[in-house]
């Protein structure tokens, strides 16, 4: 197993696998009466968010919890961050702390590489910037393999704003790894030029996402993530609904085998409409339970499964 996951391009389809099997493994612990499991007892897991986050805050700690993990949040509102102590004093003090695994959200891309350089412990990359966010896409990979009993061969269409989607970069070079096929969809403005051939030779790019949706097995829909962009990417919001908004009649375009997925926070009525996403067909909800079971794997793997 490797000592840092910072990247979904640092896992082999073993890995992977491995990682998603004992995921498998770990969800079972949600159906006990008591949700907890020894593995990590003693060790210190600290979560080190410098941007705001729910779902994925909560859900390293809940893993990290739920393996008996001693847990320290770190948030740089109100920490000696406000006052300009840079990154690498903060993880000298982490460091110092003896801390066995940080999880790091940081709005700079690389930050979570930087830290690994000056920690022992293992690193965790929660999403940095717009670069990546691996467990996103592990447990999106962990949800189509549970939805769909298989993950090579899938076709899966990432949808929106994949210019500024760390989720985006991370499920690609991921589930090409594990062989599926991804084309990314999207207005011209907001698909970089040449990042599927950058990221994983084989994807794909369409800027129309009605002849897409008939031959694909996933649909991921991705935020529009309004407070990173500074220039006006698209006309209007209700012209970019129109385009690219997953809605009931372009749901029903699909396969009747098609899953419908979303990391989360969503814009209900731009990029995805109510019908869709509370719809038999999503999996928005069981993406933020699998995420649980995933990081639990993850940590278990890090700090505990090597035995290091």
């Amino acid at each position: 197993m490797i000592k840092h996951l910072l990247s979904g391009g640092d896992l082999d389809a073993d890995t992977a696998t491995e990682i998603l099997d004992t995921a498998a493994e770990m969800a079972t612990v949600a159906g006990r009466e008591i949700k907890k499991l020894p593995a990590l007892r003693g060790r210190t897991v600290v979560n080190l968010f410098y941007e705001d986050s729910t779902r994925t805050r909560i859900s390293f700690e809940a893993a990290a919890k739920r393996l008996s993990a001693d847990v320290i949040n770190f948030s740089a509102k109100g920490s000696s961050v406000t006052k300009g102590e840079s990154l690498k004093d903060t993880a000298l003090t982490l460091q110092a702390m003896g801390a066995d695994a940080v999880v790091i959200r940081h709005p700079a891309s690389g930050a979570p590489h930087r830290l690994a350089n000056w920690v022992d412990g293992s690193v965790v990359n929660a999403g940095d910037g717009t670069h990546e966010h691996p467990t996103q896409a592990l447990l999106d990979a962990y949800t189509m393999r549970a939805r769909l009993g298989r993950l090579a061969g899938l076709s899966v269409a990432v949808v929106g704003d994949v210019l500024h989607s760390r989720v985006a970069r991370s499920n690609v070079l991921l589930l090409s790894t594990l062989g599926a096929k991804v084309t990314l969809v999207g207005p011209p403005t907001l698909i970089p030029v040449d990042i599927a051939g950058a990221l994983a030779p084989g994807t794909d790019v369409s800027y129309d996402l009605d002849s897409v949706l008939p031959n694909v097995d996933v649909v991921m829909m991705l935020r529009v993530q309004r407070e990173r962009m500074n220039d006006s990417y698209f006309p209007s919001a209700r012209e970019y609904a129109r385009r690219y908004g997953l809605d009931g009649p372009r749901m029903r375009r699909l396969p009747e085998h098609a899953i419908v997925m979303h990391p989360g926070p969503m814009n209900r009525g731009m990029e995805i409409t109510p019908e869709v996403a509370d719809s038999q067909r999503s999996t928005i909800v069981e993406q933020v339970t699998n995420g649980v079971s995933v990081r639990m794997a993850v940590l278990y793997l890090l700090l505990g499964g090597n035995n290091r």
